[in-house]
């Protein structure tokens, strides 16, 4: 008798082991893909705000002039107000060094003057940065008094807009497929665990116990081992970005604590959610089995 209980305990130990490395392992793989997204959106978010219009001004215009212009640029509502300096001044002296460095030729040894302007650098909000709205407000600013002509770089816009909608798409399905290989796997993982447990259900059952008294062990369980595999997850994953950061200290650039936060809460969710629903399903299933069946 002693050796058959050791031999159940043993048994009911290995089970859980397995079970807890087969949720971690799919909910790691989840947890990965939702920080590569959240990575991929970061990235899209520092081009985004990096994105700018050069509005050039008339030579020799007044400071009153140039005053009144920066206000009626800070005022349009195409303008990025989540980074810090969305309207910036740039002299013709500061763009003239800036040229001279990157280029090496030096205009004032065979023009003897500065032939640029001076010149706002404007941030655009992320939706207006489309082609079409992006040649809408250079017309508007190219209508202020003082304002000599307004640049953007058209082909950058393009390719951003064009890449991001590739990416977001790809980015979906991919999510979608994944969504459902981890829900498979945790749910099979939980099946084949209860299908052991199928003649203890059954004798619970036979001497008396209510539905309710029989499944409610077994949703605790599975309550446990989605959250402590969303836990061992989300650990395994702060230890992987904690080693590549250190190797990679640029990469603290793209990451977004918040959103990893969210994706770790989402995971704990997935997690109880399947392993529940999964647990609920199979008892009910076990239950309304004959004994015949149950063979």
């Amino acid at each position: 008798m002693a050796n058959q209980t050791g031999r159940k305990s043993k048994q009911g130990s290995f089970l859980s082991v397995s079970i807890m490395f087969s949720i971690t392992l799919a909910l790691f793989v989840a947890g990965l893909f939702g920080v590569l997204v959240v990575f991929s959106k970061q990235l899209e978010k520092i081009v985004q705000d990096n994105i700018r219009i050069q509005v050039y001004l008339k030579q020799d215009l007044q400071d009153s002039a140039r005053v009144k212009i920066r206000k009626q640029l800070e005022s349009g509502a195409y303008i990025n107000q989540e980074i810090e300096e969305p309207v910036r001044f740039i002299s013709k002296d500061e763009a003239a060094k800036k040229f001279i460095l990157e280029t090496g030729e030096d205009f004032y040894k065979f023009m003897g003057e500065n032939p640029l302007h001076d010149s706002f650098v404007i941030a655009v909000g992320a939706v207006y940065q489309s082609p079409q709205q992006l040649n809408n407000i250079k017309k508007i600013l190219e209508k202020i008094p003082g304002v000599h002509y307004v640049d953007f770089n058209p082909n950058l816009i393009e390719s951003m807009n064009r890449n991001r909608n590739i990416l977001g798409g790809i980015l979906m399905g991919s999510a979608l497929a994944l969504f459902g290989v981890v829900i498979l796997l945790i749910r099979n993982t939980l099946r084949l665990a209860l299908f052991s447990q199928r003649f203890l259900i059954r004798s619970m059952q036979l001497v008396g116990a209510t539905r309710s008294f029989i499944i409610k062990p077994f949703l605790i369980r599975a309550i446990v081992y989605g959250l402590a595999g969303a836990l061992f997850a989300s650990l395994l994953i702060i230890g992987l970005l904690s080693l590549i950061a250190r190797k990679f200290p640029e990469l603290s650039l793209i990451v977004n604590r918040d959103q990893i936060l969210i994706v770790f809460a989402i995971l704990g969710v997935l997690g109880i959610f399947v392993s529940v629903y999964t647990t609920w399903r199979a008892i009910h299933k076990y239950l309304a089995l004959s004994l015949d069946e149950l063979y």
